[in-house]
C-alpha cells in the first residue's frame, strides 16, 4: 500500500522548484538561483567560489527567528530548542570543511535565521504513529493535516561584510515519506534543520573544499554527540520524533552565586 503511494508524491516533490520568497534577512538576494534536481527542499543559492577558496576559519553567529516567521506562537523553550539545534547542526556541518573560530578572528562569519515556520499537529501525528505501527516499512504514511514546515536563510560574510555565499531553503513535511510524526509542535522543523545545515555547508564551500571527518577534539562538543543513538532508538520503537532525545544538548546554565554569609 505504501509503495503504491510513493511514486506520485516523489513526482510532485520533484516539481517543487520554486525558490522561497526573500524575507529581507540576507544582506543581498542578488544572484540567487534555484538549485536544480532537488527533491524535498526548495533551495535558492549563490556563492563566490574564488573568494571561498581563501576561507579557512569561520565564526558562527547565534541563530535567530526572523520577524517574517510570524512565530509568536512559540514558547520560549521551543524557540530555544530550535535555535540551539540550528547552531549545533551548522557547527557540525561547517566544522567538516572549516576550522571553527569562537572569537572575531576568523576569515568569515556565518549567520542564519528561521524565516518561516509552521507547527506540527499533535493529534494527526499520534494517529500517524499508530498507523505506522500496524503498517511497518521504510516509507511512512502521515495524516495530511498538521504537517509542519520551515524556511531558513543563511549567508557567509567576509570581515568587511561582503557576501561570499547565501542560501534560502524551505521544506515541508509530506504525507508519504521518511519524516517522522511528532507530538511536539516543532518536531518537523527540528528534523529539517540537519539537511538545511548540510546544504549550507556545501553552498558556502569552494568546489575543492570537500567534507572531511569531524576534527578531534570536536569544536562542537558543547552541543552533545553528532549521532544521537537514543533518538534513533526511540524513533524505531515509537514511530515518533521526540525532541528531548533527538535535539541538541541544552545549553548549560551558569552556576548560581552562593548567597552571602549571614
Amino acid at each position: 500500500m505504501k509503495l503504491l503511494l510513493v511514486a506520485p508524491v516523489v513526482l510532485a516533490l520533484a516539481a517543487c522548484t520554486t525558490p522561497p520568497k526573500p524575507s529581507g534577512f540576507l544582506t543581498s538576494y542578488e544572484g540567487l538561483k534555484p538549485r536544480p534536481n532537488t527533491m524535498r527542499a526548495k533551495i535558492s543559492e549563490r556563492r563566490d567560489d574564488a573568494a571561498l577558496a581563501a576561507v579557512k576559519t569561520v565564526r558562527i553567529e547565534p541563530s535567530q527567528v526572523y520577524s517574517s516567521a510570524q512565530a509568536d506562537w512559540l514558547k520560549e523553550e521551543e524557540r530555544a530548542m530550535l535555535l540551539r539545534e540550528l547552531d549545533a547542526q551548522l557547527c557540525f556541518e561547517l566544522s567538516e570543511r572549516y576550522a571553527i573560530a569562537k572569537d572575531s578572528q576568523a576569515d568569515a562569519r556565518v549567520r542564519a535565521a528561521i524565516t518561516q515556520l509552521s507547527g506540527t499537529g499533535r493529534v494527526a501525528s499520534a494517529a500517524s504513529a499508530a498507523a505506522s505501527f500496524f503498517i511497518p516499512g521504510p516509507i511512512g504514511v502521515r495524516a495530511p493535516a498538521g504537517l509542519g514546515a520551515i524556511a531558513v536563510e543563511a549567508e557567509m560574510l567576509s570581515p568587511d561584510g561582503r557576501q561570499l555565499a547565501a542560501i534560502a531553503w524551505a521544506r515541508a513535511a509530506t504525507a508519504v515519506g521518511t519524516d517522522d510524526p511528532s507530538l511536539s509542535r516543532i518536531g518537523d522543523a527540528l528534523q529539517f534543520i540537519e539537511p538545511f545545515a548540510d546544504d549550507v555547508s556545501s553552498a558556502a564551500s569552494a568546489t575543492e573544499n570537500k567534507a572531511k571527518k569531524p576534527p578531534d577534539p570536536d569544536p562542537c562538543a558543547e552541543y552533545g554527540p553528532r549521532f544521537r543513538a537514543a533518538g534513533w532508538a526511540t524513533g524505531k520503537v515509537t514511530g515518533l520524533y521526540v525532541p528531548e532525545v533527538n535535539a541538541a544538548k541544552p545549553a548549560e546554565e551558569p552556576p548560581k552565586e552562593a548567597p552571602p554569609p549571614k
